[in-house]
C-alpha cells in the first residue's frame, strides 16, 4: 500500500516537472512570450488540477516542494531589489527630474487610492477587512515589472528607474505591512513585541554578514569549488524562516528579508544568476503549477458574489495605479503615462502570499482566496501586453564614449570612434603644450572640453559621468585610478583605465566593471599577436567593422540556443565571453544575460544584433 502511494506521488511530481518544463518551450514555439511564464504555470495548473482533468494527486511531498517553491519566490523578490543601481549617483541633465521624487509621489496615490477602493469594496459587503485589501490592491509585482522595464531597454532611463522605485516602494512596503497587519489582528501585545525583536534580529544578521564581509574574511566562500556561497544563502534563508515561525512571524517575511540582504551585500551578476537558475529552473515552477491545481474554478463560478468579486478587484487594481500614476504627466507624454500606469497594476506573488495568510487566520474563504489569484493572473496577462502596445518604440541612442585626457593615444581613437558613430567627448584639464601651429587650428576638429581641473566635480559638470563608457587615459596612473574610482560610483558598466605601473595595473585588473589598458603591455601583446597571429590579428583591426562585439541584455533571449536566434543573418559568432571565461560556440549553445558574442559578418546584420539583443 505504501509503495502505491510513493508511486502515485512521484507520478504527480513527474506530472508537475514535465508540466514547468514544457511551458516555456510551449511559449517560444507558439510566440506567446508577451505572457509571463509564471502566469502561464498558473493556467497549465488549472488544466492538470481540480478544475481540469484532475490528475495531480497533491501528498505531503508536494506540499513541502511547493512550499519551499513559495519561501524561494518570496527569497527572490528581495533579491530582485538592485539597491546597487537605487543608490546609484547617476548623473542627470538639467531638464531631467530625480527619479525619487515622482516614485514617492505616485507611491503614496497609490496606498490612497487602494484603500478607498478597499472601502468601497466593504461598503457594498464583497469584503470585510479594508486594510488587507488596501494592501492586496496596491502591491505590484516586481518580476512582472522588471523583465519588461528591461526587454524595452528602459533600465537606465528616467522613466524605467521611476517605474522601478514605485515597484520596489509598493514591494517592499506590502510586504513590512502585511506582517503589521497580522500582528495587529492577533490583538496580542507579545505578539508585536516579536515582531520588533524579529526586525532587530535582522538588522543584527544583516551587520554581522556585512562586517564578515570586510577585508579577506569570507574570501574563501568566493574562491572555494564547494559552492559555498550557495550553502551560506540557503544557510541564511532557514535561519531567518526559522526565526520568524519561532516568534510567530509570517515566514515569507523572513524568506523576503533574507533576499534583501543578500541584494545589500551586492553579489555579482553569475552569482545571483545562479540562485535565480536554481529556483526558476524547480523549485518556484512546482509552486506556481500548484497553485493552479489547487484553484477550482468550477466552485469560484458558482458563488455569483465572488463573480461579482473578480471584475471589480481587477478593475480597482488598474484604477488604483492608472490614477496615482497621472502625476507623471508633468515630465512625461500621455502614452508614456498610460502604459506606465498599466504596467505597475501587474501583482502576483504578494498576493498570493496575502490570500493565503488571509484565508489562514479565516478573514476570508478558500472561494475567496482562489478569487484574489485569478485576478492577480488576469493582471499579469493583461497589463504587460498593454504596456507593450501603448508604450512607444524608443529610437536606437548613439553610445556616448567619454575620454578624459587630450593625447597622442586618445586623440586619433577619438576621430575614429566619431567616424563609426559614436558620440565622442575629449576631457582635458589645460590646452597641449605643443605650438606647430594655434590651438584653434589643431584642435579644432576634435570634440574637445577643457575643465578646470581633472577631478570628479569638474568633470560631473561637465557632463562626463552622462556617457556610456568612460575612459581616462592620462598620463598619470593616480588620476586616472582615483577617477575610475569616482565613475564606479555613477554606476558605469564600461570603465577603461590606463595605468602604466605593472604592480598597479595588475591590482586594479582584479576589480570588477574595470578594464585596464597599458601601452607597453598592449604593444607586447600587439607584437606577439602579428608574430604568432597574424590572419586572426588583421581581421580583428581591420577597419570595416566586420568583428564586433555583441552584448546580451534582452532577458528575452536568456538561455536561447544559437540556432534559434532570429537576427544571426550571416553573422558567425566567434566566440562567447562569460565572466572572465569564454565558451566556444556550437548551434546548440545556450547564451545567457550578461554574456558578450565576439561576431563576424556584415555591419547592416551585427547592428541587428545589437538592437536585438542588447
Amino acid at each position: 500500500m505504501l509503495a502505491i502511494e510513493e508511486h502515485a506521488s512521484l507520478t504527480s511530481l513527474l506530472i508537475v516537472v514535465a508540466a514547468a518544463f514544457l511551458i516555456p518551450i510551449l511559449l517560444r514555439v507558439f510566440r506567446l512570450k508577451l505572457i509571463p511564464v509564471v502566469v502561464a504555470e498558473i493556467v497549465v495548473g488549472l488544466i492538470i488540477g481540480h478544475s481540469g482533468f484532475n490528475i495531480i494527486q497533491e501528498d505531503e511531498m508536494l506540499g513541502l516542494l511547493s512550499m519551499f517553491g513559495f519561501i524561494y519566490l518570496m527569497f527572490l523578490s528581495g533579491l530582485e531589489i538592485d539597491f546597487q543601481a537605487l543608490s546609484r549617483k547617476k548623473s542627470r541633465k538639467k531638464d531631467e527630474v530625480n527619479p525619487l521624487l515622482p516614485a514617492f509621489l505616485v507611491f503614496v496615490g497609490i496606498m490612497i487610492v487602494s484603500f478607498g477602493l478597499a472601502y468601497g469594496l466593504v461598503l457594498i459587503g464583497l469584503v470585510s477587512e479594508p486594510y488587507l485589501m488596501t494592501l492586496i490592491i496596491a502591491t505590484i509585482s516586481l518580476g512582472v515589472v522588471m523583465p519588461v522595464i528591461k526587454e524595452r531597454k528602459l533600465m537606465d532611463k528616467p522613466l524605467g528607474q521611476i517605474l522601478l522605485l514605485i515597484t520596489v516602494l509598493s514591494d517592499l512596503a506590502t510586504m513590512i505591512l502585511l506582517a503589521v497587519f497580522v500582528s495587529v489582528r492577533s490583538q496580542n501585545t507579545v505578539q508585536m513585541l516579536y515582531l520588533l525583536l524579529f526586525f532587530i534580529f535582522v538588522l543584527f544578521v544583516y551587520l554581522l554578514i556585512r562586517w564578515l564581509a570586510k577585508g579577506d574574511r569570507l574570501d574563501f566562500l568566493r574562491k572555494s569549488t564547494s559552492q559555498m556561497g550557495t550553502r551560506a544563502v540557503f544557510a541564511l534563508i532557514l535561519l531567518l524562516v526559522v526565526m520568524s515561525e519561532t516568534l510567530e512571524v509570517e515566514m515569507i517575511l523572513g524568506a523576503f528579508l533574507a533576499g534583501v540582504i543578500v541584494s545589500l551585500m551586492a553579489p555579482n551578476k553569475r552569482f545571483k544568476h545562479q540562485l535565480e537558475s536554481f529556483g526558476y529552473g524547480f523549485l518556484i515552477p512546482i509552486f506556481f503549477v500548484m497553485v493552479g491545481v489547487r484553484l477550482d474554478l468550477g466552485e469560484l463560478f458558482a458563488d455569483r458574489q465572488i463573480l461579482l468579486f473578480i471584475p471589480l478587484l481587477v478593475a480597482a487594481i488598474f484604477i488604483s495605479k492608472l490614477v496615482p500614476s497621472l502625476i507623471l504627466r508633468k515630465w512625461y507624454p500621455w502614452r508614456q503615462v498610460f502604459a506606465s500606469g498599466f504596467l505597475v497594476s501587474s501583482t502576483l506573488s504578494l498576493v498570493i502570499a496575502a490570500a493565503a495568510i488571509a484565508a489562514q487566520l479565516e478573514i476570508i474563504s478558500p472561494s475567496m482566496e482562489g478569487a484574489l489569484i485569478l485576478a492577480a493572473v488576469i493582471t499579469c496577462l493583461i497589463a504587460p501586453v498593454i504596456f507593450n502596445h501603448l508604450f512607444p518604440e524608443q529610437e536606437a541612442e548613439r553610445k556616448a564614449i567619454a575620454i578624459v585626457g587630450a593625447n597622442h593615444i586618445t586623440l586619433p581613437v577619438s576621430q575614429d570612434l566619431m567616424r563609426e558613430g559614436y558620440d565622442v567627448l575629449l576631457y582635458s584639464s589645460q590646452p597641449p603644450t605643443e605650438r606647430v601651429e594655434s590651438k584653434e587650428e589643431k584642435y579644432s576638429r576634435f570634440p574637445l572640453i577643457e575643465v578646470p581641473k581633472l577631478e570628479k566635480d569638474s568633470l560631473q559638470q561637465a557632463g562626463l559621468f552622462d556617457a556610456d563608457t568612460v575612459v581616462f587615459g592620462t598620463m598619470d596612473d593616480e588620476v586616472n585610478i582615483r577617477l575610475a574610482e569616482a565613475a564606479k560610483q555613477f554606476g558605469h558598466r564600461q570603465i577603461i583605465v590606463r595605468v602604466e605601473d605593472p604592480e598597479k595595473h595588475e591590482l586594479l585588473a582584479r576589480e570588477e566593471g574595470v578594464r585596464v589598458i597599458s601601452t607597453l603591455y598592449a604593444s607586447r601583446t600587439l607584437l606577439k599577436a602579428m608574430i604568432e597571429h597574424p590572419s586572426a590579428l588583421k581581421l580583428i583591426t581591420h577597419h570595416d567593422d566586420s568583428v564586433q562585439e555583441v552584448e546580451v541584455n534582452n532577458p528575452a533571449y536568456n538561455l536561447v540556443s544559437l540556432r534559434d536566434l532570429p537576427v544571426l543573418g550571416d553573422t558567425l559568432v566567434m566566440r562567447i565571453y562569460r565572466g572572465d571565461s569564454f565558451v566556444i560556440p556550437h548551434g546548440s549553445t545556450q547564451i545567457m544575460l550578461g554574456d558578450r558574442l565576439l561576431v563576424s559578418g556584415s555591419v547592416e546584420h551585427i547592428q541587428d544584433m545589437k538592437r536585438e539583443l542588447g
